[in-house]
């Protein structure tokens, strides 16, 4: 599963495109219409659950290959049992999607950020980490670069997951199948807060997720993107790779590479990679 974005209002092949997002010409409501918010001259919108509704959004367009930046404030207070999503995703049995989930919890305890990857319908790729802020009191950066290369999931500028491309070990890779973004809010009692034991409180309702500032660099094809310096990325830097191994010693909390009863023998090929 997974969370939002944007559309192009003109697009046209062959050409890279920068997207700042307008609620108004760039997403499609999918569920709750009365439950999404559209603020600042639709600059700025809101997801709302309440014990009668969810609500999610995604965008108009499709595209292939990306560099996006949303910013998002989290469901405040006790958001135990709420599951708030940003991810890309194309459709059918063979899909591929690039997932952020934000999973509530009690009052006081730290938001789980939660990530997978599908490639060709194949998922099972969860990591999971601690926030290492209060994602509830103001917009923070969440980013996902997409290019034919690797993919990496940034936190306010810091990567915290790098999936690559290694196709010549035969682990597919998402580059064949242009994708939506989406975005919802919705009830995951069933799983979301310490594994489904700590069910949403309705008397703490509505709950809100909160978004703004919608920056994207877009393709509509594997080649039109060629001149840009993100889509050409291929590793990490050494700055970066440093945040990366300060995050994930010191906040990551499920690595579904170190799962044994997942794989018993040895963990996927794109876990020494």
């Amino acid at each position: 599963m997974a969370l939002l974005f944007l559309c192009l209002f003109l697009i046209h092949i062959g050409f890279s495109h920068h997207v700042s997002a307008d609620f108004n010409s760039d997403f499609d409501i999918m569920w709750g219409n009365d439950h999404v918010r559209i603020l600042d001259n639709g600059q700025q919108w809101q997801l709302t659950l309440d014990n009668s509704s969810g609500s999610g959004i995604q965008s108009k367009s499709e595209y292939l290959f990306a560099k996006i930046d949303m910013q998002i404030k989290l469901v405040p207070g006790n958001s135990a049992g709420t599951v708030t999503g940003y991810y890309l995703s194309s459709q059918g049995d063979k899909h591929d999607e690039i997932d952020f989930e934000f999973l509530g919890n009690l009052s006081g305890d730290p938001y789980i950020m939660h990530t997978n990857l599908f490639s060709q319908g194949k998922g099972n790729r969860e990591q999971q980490f601690y926030l290492w802020f209060d994602p509830t009191a103001d917009f923070h950066n969440y980013s996902v670069l997409w290019n034919p290369q690797l993919i990496v999931f940034s936190v306010d500028g810091t990567p915290v997951r790098v999936f690559k491309n290694i196709e010549n070990l035969g682990v597919a890779y998402p580059k064949n199948q242009s994708m939506t973004l989406y975005s919802s809010l919705w009830n995951g009692s069933d799983w979301a807060t310490r594994g489904g034991a700590v069910k949403i409180d309705w008397s703490k309702a509505p709950f809100v997720a909160s978004y703004q500032n919608l920056n994207a660099q877009v393709c509509t094809s594997s080649s039109d993107c060629s001149a840009n310096s993100w889509y050409s990325k291929a590793a990490l830097d050494s700055s970066e790779q440093q945040k990366l191994q300060w995050v994930r010693k010191k906040y990551m909390i499920y690595d579904y590479c170190s799962n044994t009863k997942w794989f018993p023998l040895a963990p996927p090929a794109e876990c020494t990679h």
